[in-house]
């Protein structure tokens, strides 16, 4: 797919090889289409996560792409960023993690510094009191695109995913599977499509998605097996981004809004996390 100038952004873009020579970043030939980080951009791989919001034992951080939420010592993750960054790397500090995000996902994600914050907020996301908002670029097969208007059957009215999906024995992935699978377990989103601020290339797509379950790669899943592979998942289909560490690709999702209940004064509260630097400013919400 050619994605031309009035598809970049100022941070790089997308471009693509065919073979031929390409600038700053090498690319296998064919047609893939290929996320360009400028070295002087904010690059995904630079960045640290951000604390946005503190208040009442819970903490709001915007994580960046390539970065875990929670993983075994020595491996970095917001989990050990945050410890180093209020009690000095000091393991033995209490961080509450009531729910995580994929590695390569962007967005906000809640932690919590004392035990009864951390179970006000478990027992809000076992309730589905936590309204969690995700953005999300797709592409659509070329010869699937004049099927529903090239929109995947997804209109500007939400509408109901609901599927069984099962995770894979030794694999960091999952798979849809029958209801009647032991192992399976329902996973309920609610979609749309999003207007967008500019005009994407042919078989593109924005859609917003509100998660009523939590269920591994849900979202990414979700989409993918309805013919809506996220730009960047290549584990489900998607088109790559970048080369190297498929652990520090980026892709196409992030947790834009998330809405809970204050543990201690019951205030309904939104965080809100800005889209990062290598989306494209046309998929930016109109």
């Amino acid at each position: 797919m050619v994605v031309d100038d009035q598809h970049l952004n100022g941070h790089g873009g997308m471009v693509t090889s065919r073979g031929g020579p390409c600038q700053d970043l090498c690319t296998q030939p064919g047609p893939a289409v290929v996320w360009k980080f400028s070295p002087t951009s904010s690059d995904h791989r630079m960045l640290p996560p951000e604390i946005v919001r503190h208040e009442s034992g819970v903490i709001a951080i915007h994580k960046p792409a390539g970065l875990a939420t929670q993983a075994p010592p020595g491996i970095p993750s917001v989990e050990s960023w945050l410890r180093d960054h209020l009690h000095g790397g000091d393991a033995s500090a209490y961080v509450g993690i009531p729910h995580r995000l994929d590695r390569a996902v962007t967005g906000v994600v809640l932690m919590a510094t004392t035990p009864r914050a951390a179970r006000k907020l478990s027992r809000q996301f076992e309730r589905r009191e936590v309204t969690k908002t995700y953005l999300a670029v797709v592409s659509r097969p070329v010869d699937h695109q004049a099927e529903s208007g090239g929109t995947g059957g997804v209109g500007l009215e939400a509408r109901e995913w609901r599927d069984f999906l099962e995770k894979l024995p030794d694999e960091a992935r999952s798979r849809v599977a029958d209801a009647a699978t032991p192992s399976a377990r329902e996973a309920v989103t609610q979609a749309r499509r999003l207007t967008s601020a500019g005009d994407p290339p042919a078989g593109w797509l924005v859609l917003e998605f509100q998660p009523l379950t939590g269920r591994m790669h849900q979202l990414r899943l979700q989409s993918a097996s309805r013919g809506l592979p996220i730009v960047g998942d290549d584990l489900y289909g998607g088109l790559p981004l970048a080369a190297g560490d498929v652990r520090e690709r980026p892709i196409l999702l992030h947790a834009w809004r998330i809405a809970y209940a204050d543990p201690d004064t019951a205030e309904r509260i939104e965080v809100v996390a800005p889209l990062p630097s290598h989306w494209p400013l046309w998929a930016r919400p109109a």
